[in-house]
């Protein structure tokens, strides 16, 4: 096991190749044609260009700065390499130190319009073939030097709903997100092959030795942008020593008449092969 300059678990060596990075995009939510879904549904993935404009790049922030310094906030999770100094912190030391909030739309209501923007929704209908619904809401935040890696995973391992459901995540840059700092990575056209088994390892992951890394690109965003993914696609993000923060929104998708499934059982005899007949 390789070990990181905190002391943690770092993913192999040559997990995640920055040779190949998509840097085009669509520019805006309503300039989406009929093709360019067509290519979401091939390729598993859609980046679009000022999907937010700057005043709803700020609301984000302030959104997501009110959210980690307010003192009542259970629902934070703080880079391990913080632990329990976290509290202790000055506030703008604070705001570089949180990985991950969830839920947040409840409790803030510019993050709520951003999950409601009226463009978005149009467009997730048109890609589900009906009206879309909010079935998940995170803050996903890279902090400056110390952030971690978010391990190469589909999505629909963690939601129980039937796995052959289309989940569509926004994944909204409010920072820019590069190789350097964190950016998304993805595997294009990997959401054809189903549903892969997820192993707790660095995180509950794809296991290292079935990402096809060769094939994989880097998905650098501005400011604004927004990277639509489907459930199924291999995605994941390294870790960043840069001292460039990097902030998103990521909200989670499905069809409105589409029922939870009441228990984990069936997503994890899906997924969970942890303490089955299989290694990893």
């Amino acid at each position: 096991m390789r070990l990181d300059e905190f002391g943690l678990e770092a993913p192999p060596a040559g997990l995640y190749d920055y040779s190949a990075e998509i840097t085009t995009g669509i520019n805006g939510f309503g300039n989406v044609t009929d093709a360019d879904i067509e290519q979401f549904h091939a390729l598993g993935f859609l980046v679009i260009h000022d999907a937010i404009d700057q005043a709803a790049i700020d609301a984000g922030r302030a959104g997501i700065r009110d959210l980690i310094l307010g003192r009542d906030n259970n629902n934070i999770m703080v880079e391990s390499v913080v632990g329990e100094r976290f509290d202790a912190l000055p506030d703008e030391e604070r705001l570089d130190c949180v990985r991950k909030m969830m839920p947040v739309v409840p409790f803030d209501a510019r993050l709520k319009a951003a999950s409601e923007n009226p463009a978005l929704l149009d467009l997730l209908g048109r890609i589900m073939g009906e009206p879309a619904a909010l079935s998940q809401d995170q803050a996903m935040l890279k902090p400056p030097r110390i952030g971690r890696e978010k391990p190469w995973r589909q999505d629909m391992a963690y939601f129980n709903y039937p796995t052959d459901t289309t989940i569509v995540g926004a994944w909204i840059a409010l920072d820019e997100a590069r190789p350097d700092n964190g950016c998304m990575m993805v595997i294009p056209g990997s959401h054809h092959a189903g549903p892969m088994p997820h192993w707790t390892r660095r995180d509950w992951q794809i296991c290292d030795t079935d990402v096809r890394v060769d094939e994989s690109v880097a998905m650098p965003l501005p400011p604004g942008g927004c990277l639509l993914f489907h459930c199924l696609l291999h995605h994941g993000s390294p870790p960043t020593r840069s001292d460039r923060r990097r902030w998103a929104l990521q909200f989670h998708y499905c069809p409105a008449s589409v029922k939870r499934l009441p228990d984990s059982d069936l997503r994890l005899s899906v997924f969970g092969t942890d303490g089955l007949d299989a290694t990893c």
